[in-house]
């Protein structure tokens, strides 16, 4: 975590929800990673353990929904609905105001944390902040509550609250946020053990409490359940104005493709709002249905007749609540092929010695053992002290070299994009996944509210696409033979593939250009056959975008917003992605991308405002371009009379189509708040201008002689 473009009250919001969450606190870990080792999160996370001894209770009591205290008291709804208790108006008046002084007491630690200190921060005993090197410091681990971390106001007790902070020295790939979620794999096995696992980003809050519950009505089913190994929440995004919303381009995705891909092999994992299995986190292979029993001894209803075999019946095992586990990078228990039974000691040992584990696995007889046990029994190994001890020692840097953490086991490595790269994984060891849409969303998550900081988000994700096209982990050629089916692969495909589409997309913006310029036009004249053909994929492609519309609820406004979001990021993120992508995996070029701050800009809070990037130069030179063939078309319009206004409408609306989906640009960069700097400006035009000049020199379209230049005479010959 970087507390300052993930601010910690956000993050607080979301640990309030998850504490708060409607599930029995005994079997609920929360597991926080601070991968940036900053103080200020610890003390965040301090303050809001303090608070949620009042909070919590106080959700319970009056089922409030939703949980994160920021959401609840934001929102404009009649809150004495349903409310029978007498008491409820006043305790929430109070409630009130102990969150906003715990929201003044944050604001002031992060106020504080503005001016480092030359010596570093400090800790209240007076020893150094372990933490004060980003790039060189200790595991850290501390536990605020759970068993030993105090009760709340009514004496309960609390779902346990962990902060983690791993290992980090110089010279070591610490694989970023994929390997923060295995190292917190890893804590989570030592100190609970539970077998599911929810994945939470820091501003992924909670929205409805009961969502645990919905995740295990699948995963305790019966009948399939034992074979799906993770179940995916739709995401809804919160926070942002209609007229300012883009974000609903992710609707059609959401509301569509994925319950689509729930009635092949299940949806992809999108990195947030997921709950694992353990057990296919470690990167076993899904659980092969039974074959029926053989006819041999049927003639006999319980017995064999020789005494070979006796056939009673089986004492049913009572049915435990699963424990659970949740972080902002979180993770759960597991079940494997053999388990470790209590009072076994030579079986345990036997596990422990077994080289093929700590291969696979690690140097940690206490995780290793961890992996055996089923049903969520906690490894009882020691008091608190010891176990924090093999904790840190399973989240030290070295820990996972020559194992197969990364590869086979846990998040994989090896893109920016690790959740379509480890959901990909699990599919191709057999596994299925579920698509969960309660009615109520269980999640809600806040986004970027400019233009150029959801570029930023979209260059990732079109950067981790184009890193596993050019790996082994390519859909295209790995995991055939495995359980992954023709369909499942297809979509996979489908999402790694798609940045490529920027290429041909590019071309397409630039066209319209290059009629208005040349005087040709580059669409030839159809055949009538040719024609029905074209009118037929037309209606085709145009009926399918109505129904998606309906069936994902978005309105034409909105709809239009995607049209321009989508080429605005083909001509830009993704066109850049492509080229890095290539030089990252080709070259070793290392390529560095700006995380997507979600702190609440004013100056910046609507969707065409523009900040400084590299991946406006592209879009900026295309609509200088365009703008400069609309004005040489009319010019030239102008000067050769009316007969040259036919063939000019066609060229003309074909780069005013151009023009409009690139207006967010036009907007932003005349807009009262634009910061785009004039070297932005001056290199498009430079550009436009450059190919302009260029291509009207070279016009391809005129034919080209070495010979002389042939003049009809005029006088008749025969």
């Amino acid at each position: 975590m970087d507390p300052l473009k993930e601010p910690p009250l956000v993050t607080a919001n979301t640990v309030l929800s998850i504490l708060a969450i409607d599930y029995p606190a005994e079997k609920v870990s929360c597991y926080v990673s601070d991968d940036g080792a900053a103080m200020l999160t610890f003390e965040a996370l301090s303050e809001t353990s303090e608070f949620a001894k009042k909070w919590v209770p106080f959700c319970k009591k009056f089922n409030i929904e939703p949980r994160a205290p920021e959401r609840y008291f934001a929102e404009k709804i009649n809150f004495l609905d349903d409310k029978v208790q007498p008491s409820f108006v006043k305790e929430r008046r109070a409630m009130k105001r102990e969150y906003e002084e715990f929201r003044v007491r944050i604001n002031t630690l992060v106020a504080k944390s503005r001016k480092v200190p030359e010596e570093g921060w400090t800790m209240q005993d007076g020893t150094p902040w372990p933490g004060n090197n980003v790039r060189d410091h200790p595991g850290m681990i501390q536990v605020f509550l759970g068993e030993t971390g105090g009760c709340d106001m009514d004496g309960k007790e609390l779902p346990r609250l962990v902060y983690v902070s791993r290992e980090k020295r110089p010279k070591f790939n610490h694989q970023k946020k994929a390997g923060a979620l295995n190292a917190l794999v890893r804590v989570s096995a030592v100190l609970s053990n539970a077998p599911f696992v929810l994945n939470l980003d820091y501003n992924h809050c909670i929205n409805n409490s009961k969502v645990v519950r919905e995740a295990m009505c699948f995963m305790m089913d019966p009948l399939l359940g034992k074979g799906a190994s993770y179940v995916q929440f739709s995401q809804r995004f919160d926070g942002i104005a209609s007229d300012e919303q883009y974000a609903n381009q992710t609707n059609g995705f959401i509301d569509i493709n994925m319950k689509g891909l729930d009635g092949i092999q299940g949806p992809t994992y999108i990195g947030t709002g997921c709950v694992f299995r353990r057990q296919a986190l470690y990167g076993f292979d899904s659980p092969r249905k039974k074959k029926p029993p053989t006819k041999t001894c049927n003639c006999w209803p319980k017995w064999c007749c020789f005494g070979c075999c006796f056939m009673g019946k089986r004492k049913k095992k009572k049915l435990k609540k699963p424990k659970f586990e949740i972080t902002e990078t979180s993770h759960r228990k597991v079940h494997s092929e053999s388990s470790i039974v209590e009072g076994k000691e030579d079986e345990t040992s036997a596990h422990l010695s077994n080289p093929k584990f700590v291969k696979k696995y690690g140097q940690s007889p206490i995780f290793i053992a961890s992996i055996q046990l089923v049903d969520g029994e906690t490894l009882k190994h020691g008091n608190l002290a010891s176990q924090l001890t093999e904790a840190i020692h399973v989240i030290s840097c070295g820990y996972e070299e020559k194992t197969e953490w990364g590869k086979e086991v846990g998040w994989i490595y090896g893109s920016v994009t690790e959740d379509i790269l480890t959901g990909f994984k699990m599919h191709c060891h057999g596994w299925r996944s579920i698509y969960c849409t309660p009615r109520r969303p269980g999640f809600k998550v806040s986004t970027p509210r400019n233009l150029s900081n959801g570029l930023q988000q979209v260059f990732q994700w079109a950067l981790g696409s184009i890193e596993i096209f050019m790996s082994k982990h390519c859909p295209l050629w790995y995991g055939y033979g495995g359980g992954l089916k023709w369909l499942q692969r297809i979509s996979y495909i489908n999402a790694i593939v798609y940045p490529w589409t920027s290429i041909p997309l590019v071309v397409y913006c630039t066209l319209p250009a290059i009629c208005l310029l040349t005087g040709k036009f580059i669409i030839p004249e159809l055949s009538n056959a040719a024609g029905m053909w074209f009118v037929s994929l037309f209606f085709c492609i145009f009926t399918t975008s109505v129904l998606e519309m309906r069936w994902s609820g978005v309105t034409v406004d909105e709809w239009w917003r995607n049209e321009q979001f989508w080429v605005i990021g083909g001509v830009s993120a993704h066109f850049l992605a492509v080229f890095l992508g290539m030089f990252k995996v080709l070259a070793g070029v290392k390529t560095n991308f700006i995380v997507a701050s979600k702190v609440d800009d004013k100056e910046h809070s609507n969707m065409f405002a523009l900040k400084w990037t590299t991946l406006l130069i592209i879009p900026t030179t295309l609509l200088v371009l365009n703008i400069i063939a609309v004005v040489a078309g009319v010019s030239y319009a102008i000067n050769n009379g009316f007969e040259s206004w036919g063939p000019l409408l066609g060229k003309l609306l074909f780069s005013l189509w151009v023009i409009l989906h690139l207006y967010p640009f036009l907007k932003g960069m005349i807009g009262r708040h634009n910061r785009t700097p004039t070297i932005v400006l001056v290199w498009a035009i430079l550009l436009a201008s450059f190919f302009s000049v260029l291509w009207v020199k070279i016009d391809p379209f005129l034919p080209k002689s070495d010979g002389p230049i042939l003049e009809e005479c005029g006088l008749d010959c025969n």
